[in-house]
């Protein structure tokens, strides 16, 4: 069924590129939007005459954390606990080659070793080498693309939470920041075949990516493969998806889409429209029919041979099938001194409500809390590795101010913020070009809130991160 789907999408996709005259270059709601503040969207790849045969961004970098950890949690987290110190060592290559006119071939990854007071040396874990994208990329007449290979696609026109971004789910590996927008950049593509058509007053495209592996236990910082392409965490599912945009009025052209997962549809929406020269509002949907966040990880975990059924029925989830929305609305201003301000509200309905806090705390402090809290730290480590919010209700703010002080100087800020305990995840990043060749960057990071609060409850209370890179 799903390669049927697939294949209607596909041909409507082609038909309706044939029957459309040649159109100006591809054109998308966020180039509308002042470059300070958009992030960058999910584009056609620019033609031979905009660049030259190979583009390549490839840089040597040093990342050394130290964290400050809390001695006492009121739900037992199992060992190991997270690294105090930690040394990593990143190569990292991205190549665009343009072999014909029509023709693009594009390639990322990274090489990188660890060392951490939490793992032991030598190790697979200390070694690791992740195959992010390498994708073929043809452009068979004006307005038409077609990628086949490992592409990592991203949907989305808010920044905190990207509620139709699809191909999100278990694809980063080793962040160095949790920044929702470094985390959105910087992850595994999934091996997918993809086609898009542009016009002048819209868009169409279609994907489909194979299944090619079984669902897998969800993995820490001790169980990453050294040299694997790790196509269970990107393409453990037949997934289809078909989007399009069209320009309605001026400066409002709302992108739809409709989303296949084995058989598990989810529909979704994006729009933005500007409110003067400094403002843009936003909204992002999606929704389907889904179960709780609690029920949905320790079905994954029983499915994945972490745990055994009768150990998940302990905390008797609701198994309920319902209607789940997510939702993602906010407002961005950018001032003249390249400042720019985010607003954003986080829905996720299959999230934790305040009274599953405070059923997870009770639970994880009561008589059995011992015995129960590996289950209730994995429903949060699967909404971790899923990249969606394990809370209900959640705010984001975001502040960045490019040449701050000093030319080249940029410093970003963000707040997650839990809105029934008010606990926050906050991180300040500043990253400063010495030269063409050399940046330093520096990210601190909290979580501040009570001993039974969302972000008060993890280990890791203070982070500080310096990073040194130079590129080629």
């Amino acid at each position: 069924m799903a390669f049927r789907t697939c294949a209607v999408a596909l041909a409507c996709l082609w038909a309706s590129a044939a029957g459309a005259q040649s159109p100006p270059g591809p054109e998308d709601e966020l180039s509308r939007i002042p470059a300070e503040e958009a992030k960058p969207p999910p584009s056609a790849p620019p033609s031979a005459s905009d660049r030259g045969p190979l583009h390549r961004k490839l840089y040597l970098e040093s990342a050394t954390q130290a964290a400050l950890l809390r001695s006492r949690l009121d739900v037992p987290l199992s060992p190991p606990n997270p690294p105090t110190i930690e040394e990593r060592l990143f190569a990292d290559a991205l190549l665009d080659w343009i072999v014909r006119h029509d023709l693009s071939i594009h390639f990322s990854a990274r090489a990188g070793m660890r060392l951490a007071d939490n793992l032991p040396f030598p190790a697979h874990e200390n070694i690791r080498v992740d195959w992010r994208e390498l994708y073929l990329s043809w452009q068979p007449f004006d307005g038409a693309f077609i990628d086949a290979g490992r592409v990592n696609l991203k949907d989305g026109v808010a920044l905190g939470f990207n509620p139709t971004d699809f191909f999100k789910t278990r694809a980063v590996v080793e962040p160095l920041s949790v920044d929702p927008a470094v985390l959105r950049e910087d992850r595994l593509g999934t091996l997918m075949l993809r086609g898009q058509y542009t016009w002048s007053f819209g868009s169409l495209s279609a994907v489909y990516a194979p299944r090619l592996s079984s669902n897998t236990p969800v993995y820490t910082n001790s169980t990453l493969p050294s040299l694997n392409p790790m196509f269970d965490r990107t393409n453990a599912h037949h997934r289809i998806l078909v989007k399009g945009n069209v320009d309605l009025v001026a400066d409002f052209s709302p992108e739809l889409l409709f989303y296949d997962e084995d058989g598990n549809v989810r529909v979704g929406a994006n729009i933005a429209q500007t409110l003067g020269k400094k403002v843009v509002a936003y909204a992002e949907w999606a929704g389907g029919r889904q179960t709780g966040l609690a029920n949905e990880a320790l079905s994954y975990g029983v499915r994945t041979g972490s745990f055994p059924a009768p150990a998940a029925s302990a905390l008797h989830p609701s198994s309920t099938t319902h209607f789940q929305n997510d939702l993602s609305a906010g407002l961005s201003y950018a001032n003249e001194h390249k400042m720019t301000f985010w607003l954003e509200y986080h829905l996720h309905q299959a999230g934790f409500s305040r009274r599953d806090w405070s059923s997870w705390f009770a639970e994880g402090t009561g008589p059995n809390g011992s015995s129960l809290a590996p289950l209730l730290w994995y429903i949060r480590g699967y909404a971790q590795e899923q990249q969606v919010p394990t809370s209900k209700d959640a705010l984001f703010l975001r502040a960045d101010w490019t040449d701050a002080f000093v030319f080249n100087l940029e410093l970003t800020a963000f707040a997650n913020i839990n809105l029934y305990d008010g606990s926050t995840l906050a991180q300040v990043t500043a990253s400063y070009s010495v030269t063409d060749l050399w940046t330093v960057a520096v990210i601190g990071a909290a979580n501040i809130g009570s001993r039974q609060s969302e972000f008060g409850s993890l280990r890791t209370m203070l982070s500080g991160l310096f990073t040194v890179r130079r590129h080629f």
